[in-house]
């Protein structure tokens, strides 16, 4: 919530690349199984679902940009693909023979701490120093609070639209309360946090209507009973903070629980 895609889209368009692709993954969100073929490719038959060739993100950014949010998320294996475009432009699709080649700027980004993550063996240490040539630190919203009275000027005329609400005033009461707060989940929170001051506003004067307070708990929570209903909630709940509220993957909460990412999705729903 402190900007890095819009960071990496404003360095793309002030380039000398900013006429061809500006390609954008979220490494997170990317399934195990299918991170190499969306990232690199596929050949037709290259697995058992692979009914079509499919162009990888590095083959639609050539020439472009590719932004890589969350690069900490991506497996060992993963990593030591991306190694090679870094130092050498080439990759194969899966199933392929056929070494292709790319000119493309890579931007990464990730909340992790790299350093911890190489020492821990979860980062190949070669690539975060490839990856390390221009580090850019986004300061957390707190670190910048002059901002706060502008973005919420103008995410009051983006949400107003949105909800079609017009807002008449934005008083200053209002303004003190945002600086006084910390914004833990920053710019993200400030939007909602004024979203939903705009739907439940009863005229025209944008108001908080209820006091700011960090939701999220600094650790799990603890079972409130001990009905094992509780207990299994309360446990499920301990390893997807532990594991940063991963599923799936080898640093998933299922992996952990010893259980299919169906099974614990299933249990999460009960």
């Amino acid at each position: 919530g402190t900007g890095k895609g819009l960071a990496a889209h404003e360095v793309h368009r002030l380039s000398p690349r900013r006429n061809a692709r500006f390609v954008g993954v979220d490494c997170s969100s990317l399934p195990a199984t299918l991170i190499e073929s969306e990232l690199f490719g596929r050949e037709k038959g290259a697995f058992t679902d692979a009914r079509s060739t499919q162009i990888g993100r590095f083959e639609l950014a050539d020439g472009g940009t590719i932004f890589l949010d969350e690069i900490g998320e991506l497996p060992l294996e993963t990593q030591a693909k991306l190694l090679r475009i870094l130092q050498q432009g080439e990759f194969e699709r899966l199933g392929s023979p056929r070494t292709m080649r790319v000119d493309v700027r890579i931007i990464a980004a990730t909340n992790r701490n790299l350093i911890d993550e190489v020492r821990l063996g979860r980062f190949r240490r070669d690539l975060y120093y490839r990856l390390n040539v221009f580090p850019i630190r986004m300061p957390a919203l707190r670190e910048r609070p002059s901002d706060i009275p502008i973005l919420t000027e103008h995410l009051t005329r983006k949400l107003g639209k949105k909800h079609q609400r017009f807002v008449a005033a934005i008083p200053p009461a209002v303004i003190d309360t945002l600086l006084a707060y910390d914004w833990p989940g920053n710019i993200r929170e400030l939007e909602n946090v004024i979203e939903r001051a705009i739907i439940s506003m009863p005229g025209s004067t944008l108001d908080l209507l209820e006091a700011l307070t960090t939701e999220v708990a600094d650790g799990p929570p603890d079972a409130p009973t001990n009905l094992m209903i509780d207990v299994e909630r309360a446990h499920i709940l301990r390893m997807l903070h532990a594991n940063a509220w991963r599923i799936e993957g080898p640093r998933g909460a299922a992996q952990a629980l010893g259980l299919k990412a169906s099974t614990l999705r299933s249990r999460m729903r009960k």
